[in-house]
């Protein structure tokens, strides 16, 4: 798949996934790519972007199978950004397949 496409989409699924719950990299990385062809290290920037602009929050959580993992949460402020993000994807998306011939 073309990159361009995934750069404008992996924010909103980084926070979609989140919002089913909170998460550490490793698992949101793992649902991503189960998905969406992605480069190894691709959304621990997006995570560390995300938590700068407030939309998730960090914390530590202690693991049996070694040091403590730092686990993401969907804030207040992410949620709405998230709303926003799926509402613009929603009338862009239906936009482009009609312009393409695809069905929504």
């Amino acid at each position: 798949m073309n990159s361009q496409y995934k750069k404008g989409v992996l924010d909103m699924c980084v926070l979609a996934i989140l919002e089913k719950g909170d998460s550490y990299g490793y698992d949101v990385a793992d649902a991503l790519s189960g998905k969406i062809d992605l480069a190894d290290g691709t959304v621990y920037p997006i995570l560390r972007k995300l938590a700068t602009d407030g939309s998730v929050t960090t914390y530590l959580q202690e693991s049996q199978n070694g040091p403590p993992r730092k686990y993401y949460h969907l804030t207040p402020i992410g949620k709405n950004r998230l709303n926003m993000d799926r509402e613009e994807w929603k009338v862009f998306s239906e936009a482009v397949d009609d312009i393409i011939g695809g069905t929504v």
